[in-house]
């Protein structure tokens, strides 16, 4: 007899089900730490055929722990999942997972691809570069708000121009300077700290052969590279290069209903982090002439036809499948080959 058991995933606590011929045999709650769920699971479901949970923010280390346990552990979509478990009455833990331990068994379910923990490593380095950029550049503007409310206008400049604006405004300001000079140190130290990030970004970009693939296309620098590289993984992951503009939300929804047929907006799935940056980069190949290629050329084309926004969106759905080709082939960028 197999068994087939759900996991609905909170930070403290997990439910857990367990079903065997279409019935559930046991359902209780486990604290939310993967080896004693494993445990909990040998105890009670020996003959353990799947283990599913959705998507979310433990997913990564429940599934390779309790792979390394050696239990049949399967991540799912949790937007897939939505749809069935929005049929029970009651929304409660037990139920969720109740209801994925029923998906569990009769098959009804999308298996995502749980990242590595080195490719999890560098995603993380590169999320924090950018928050603490993002927190630098709130601070800053913060310090412009403060400092504009008493007539003081800090004048157009960044990092050390910006503080030595800042502090030549506050000398005879004694109680703002009380106020506005805590906030510069921490936006001081907070700018260190992303170089920091920045530098060791860049340092371990320049050793890995996919990011150095990826960087000969003008436009791709080190976060992007590092970024779709982790994000991808290995290139075997899709069959078809022109798969991955879709896997990152670049390709138009469709309805169909009846006489109804249009197509809308990009459908927005996947990394929004990445599409973003490939969207900053195709902004870069339509704006640089230094970035001159066939891809650009192209790209050109079609702004004078559909606008600049829908152009670089097509470049950088373009640039989703360009890349997953080169790291495919292991081949550095060819301008001349870029658009076909």
């Amino acid at each position: 007899m197999e068994e087939y058991i759900g996991l609905d995933v909170s930070m403290k606590e997990t439910a857990v089900s367990v079903r065997r011929d279409g019935t559930r045999i046991w359902r209780g709650k486990c604290a939310s730490e993967p080896k004693l769920i494993a445990e909990l699971i040998r105890k009670r479901a020996p003959s353990a055929r799947r283990v599913i949970f959705e998507t979310g923010p433990l997913s990564v280390w429940f599934y390779h722990t309790l792979s390394a346990e050696g239990l049949p552990a399967i991540c799912i979509d949790a937007r897939h999942a939505k749809a069935a478990l929005d049929m029970a009455a009651n929304k409660t833990d037990a139920n969720d997972a109740d209801g994925l331990a029923h998906l569990a068994e009769v098959g009804f379910f999308r298996e995502v691809r749980v990242k590595g923990f080195d490719s999890m490593l560098a995603r993380t380095l590169v999320a924090a570069r950018t928050r603490l950029v993002r927190i630098a550049t709130e601070l800053s503007n913060q310090i412009r708000g403060l400092m504009k409310t008493f007539g003081l206008l800090v004048p157009a400049g960044k990092g050390s121009k910006f503080e030595e604006h800042v502090r030549n405004l506050l000398v005879d300001q004694l109680g703002l300077a009380a106020i506005v000079l805590p906030v510069l140190e921490a936006w001081r130290s907070i700018r260190i700290r992303a170089a920091e990030l920045g530098r060791q970004l860049v340092a371990d970009a320049r050793e890995s052969e996919a990011c150095q693939i990826l960087m000969s296309i003008p436009g791709i620098g080190a976060i992007t590279a590092t970024s779709f590289a982790t994000a991808i993984e290995d290139p075997n992951n899709f069959k078809k290069s022109s798969s991955v503009g879709a896997w990152l939300g670049l390709t138009t929804r469709r309805y169909q209903s009846g006489e109804v047929d249009y197509d809308g907006h990009i459908s927005r799935r996947g990394d929004r982090h990445l599409r973003g940056l490939l969207y900053e980069a195709a902004t870069v190949v339509l704006t640089r002439s230094s970035a001159d290629s066939d891809l650009r050329t192209w790209g050109l084309k079609l702004r004078e036809r559909v606008g600049f926004k829908r152009a670089a969106v097509a470049v950088a759905r373009k640039l989703a499948v360009l890349m997953h080709a080169m790291l495919k082939s292991g081949e550095m960028f060819n301008r001349s080959a870029a658009a076909t």
